[in-house]
């Protein structure tokens, strides 16, 4: 609850990521508060105040994941909105001259989208949830301490590349910083 608060504030992308990894780590503990409090939360020595606060964060998150059947796989909606929020952004911005280094990373990217799109098969993901899908999966690797070959690596370093210049943008855009007005 705390560091997904903080990164929601600071990078987008890490918040997403963040909260898809809150989401398995509920079904990992087949979604028993009590589990998640042994495992996860008492784990943070937390003072008594801070503890309950994230007890029912956790029970809240529980309680979407039933109501909003992502019990199993799938992600909430509020994880959902953050992807259509971004795919507004990167549609703005994409169509804005201003912007011509964040068409430029998208183009560069894109390649690695249509192929990783079409491994996948019969998933209908836009194409930000297939980036965030591949970073997802990179970071799973990673915590599994397995390879990750050059060729998928150097497709994830240009996903990151164009993610992290989008989540940048988000950031600015959340500020009113980021379009320029031209009176």
């Amino acid at each position: 609850m705390f560091i997904a608060s903080q990164k929601r504030k600071e990078n987008i992308a890490e918040y997403l990521l963040y909260m898809w990894q809150v989401e398995d780590l509920i079904r990992a503990n087949e979604l028993d508060i009590d589990r998640i409090t042994a495992n996860v939360i008492n784990r943070f020595g937390l003072p008594e105040e801070q503890r309950k606060q994230m007890i029912e964060w956790y029970e809240s998150l529980i309680d979407m994941m039933r109501r909003e059947d992502a019990v199993k796989n799938g992600h909430l909606q509020l994880n959902k909105n953050i992807i259509l929020q971004l795919a507004q952004l990167h549609d703005t911005v994409l169509k804005d001259p201003q912007f011509a280094e964040y068409s430029a990373e998208y183009y560069k990217t894109l390649p690695f989208i249509v192929e990783l799109r079409a491994k996948a098969g019969e998933n209908k993901q836009g194409e930000l949830e297939t980036c965030f899908t591949a970073l997802y999966g990179m970071l799973l690797l990673r915590l599994q301490g397995k390879e990750i070959t050059k060729d998928t690596q150097i497709a994830l370093t240009q996903i990151s590349r164009f993610i992290a210049l989008l989540s940048h943008y988000f950031k600015l855009d959340s500020e009113d910083k980021l379009f320029r007005n031209e009176e």
